[in-house]
């Protein structure tokens, strides 16, 4: 009976997230590559950076989540004069009703909500940026000694212009590894375009319900850490990762295309990633254990601002996507049986 119980729970999961994507799909349409990545992010408990040109409703796709999610969401619009108590928050005197007694409190900024769009992150100073990170790491905010712990379940989903670069402050490598995905947002095609001007050209616009709760989310986060992923699957994401480093151990076997374009390879973190994104990946496809397959799904998003090309990648218009591409057709996957569905079971009631 128990075992049953188990199953059943994650199948009105997977109902739920069935139900999430229509209730997205009523007010963004298009981009279910996209969608499918930020339920991922969240479900896997990482942070993203989205990048695309201006007009493309990434904040209306984020505010729209979160309302499915019964989150709680702010809005930073990151600007060159941004302090960090800006989006941290700040102490203040705070005086008695009788002026008898004067003392500090914590006024708590916009970074205390559970889904954070920290737009255009790169028009800030480091700074500010590092406040960002540094709260996005620790899980807190500490000022004046006193530790003040942000919302529970907690994302920031930091957006990118690719144009206009001018007077921008590019996120350094080291810390664009913090960020679990880096989503690229493209344009729509003619059909999707069609519909959005129809539908946000008209009277009547499209409302959204609630789906999970935030108790919800906690829960399907535990679950994805539970799934089960074999070891030649853990074998597999480790070799894509490991390809990309050109001083890797003389016994690794690095493409070639790799050596003559790569400036810096992705390090111990993106396999964590990996892993991690593949399990939610794979829940979300209706599966209980992770397949090479998933690892494939998410290996763009996960590895492609983790490897830096240089110079000959650039003059001869040879992107980080494209390597990535090679990695996925020239890498071997092992031979590997599925888990039955009785040790899926048990692994999840563990």
């Amino acid at each position: 009976m128990a075992k049953k119980a188990e199953l059943s729970e994650v199948k009105r999961v997977q109902k739920s997230v069935e139900k999430l994507r229509a209730e997205i799909g009523k007010v963004i349409v298009g981009q279910d590559e996209v969608v499918e990545q930020l339920l991922i992010a969240i479900f896997s408990r990482g942070h993203c950076i989205i990048e695309g040109v201006p007009g493309l409703a990434k904040t209306l796709l984020i505010r729209t989540l979160a309302d499915c999610l019964r989150l709680d969401f702010n809005r930073i619009q990151f600007t060159p004069d941004l302090m960090p108590t800006d989006i941290t928050g700040t102490e203040v005197i705070h005086e008695s009703a009788g002026g008898t007694k004067r003392e500090f409190r914590f006024l708590k900024g916009p970074i205390f909500a559970n889904v954070i769009l920290a737009d255009e992150i790169n028009r800030t100073p480091p700074k500010t940026q590092a406040a960002l990170l540094e709260s996005m790491q620790e899980g807190q905010v500490t000022v004046g000694g006193k530790r003040n712990p942000l919302p529970d379940p907690f994302f920031v989903l930091a957006t990118q212009n690719p144009i206009e670069q001018e007077g921008t402050y590019p996120l350094p490598e080291a810390q664009q590894d913090r960020f679990l995905f880096k989503i690229y947002i493209k344009y729509p095609t003619r059909d999707e375009e069609y519909d959005i001007i129809r539908q946000t050209t008209e009277e009547d616009t499209a409302s959204v319900r609630a789906v999970f709760s935030k108790k919800a989310i906690i829960d399907v986060q535990e679950i994805v850490r539970r799934v089960p992923i074999a070891d030649p699957v853990v074998n597999y994401a480790m070799n894509l990762v490991r390809k990309t480093r050109i001083d890797g151990a003389p016994d690794e076997d690095v493409p070639k295309f790799v050596k003559e374009y790569v400036a810096w390879g992705a390090g111990p973190r993106a396999c964590q990633c990996l892993v991690t994104a593949g399990k939610a990946k794979a829940l979300l496809a209706g599966r209980f254990h992770v397949a090479v397959e998933d690892i494939d799904a998410v290996a763009h998003p996960v590895l492609r601002h983790r490897i830096l090309t240089n110079f000959h990648a650039e003059a001869r218009g040879y992107t980080v996507d494209k390597i990535i591409d090679e990695l996925i057709e020239t890498t071997p996957a092992e031979d590997s049986e599925a888990l039955g569905d009785g040790e899926v079971r048990k692994v999840l009631r563990s």
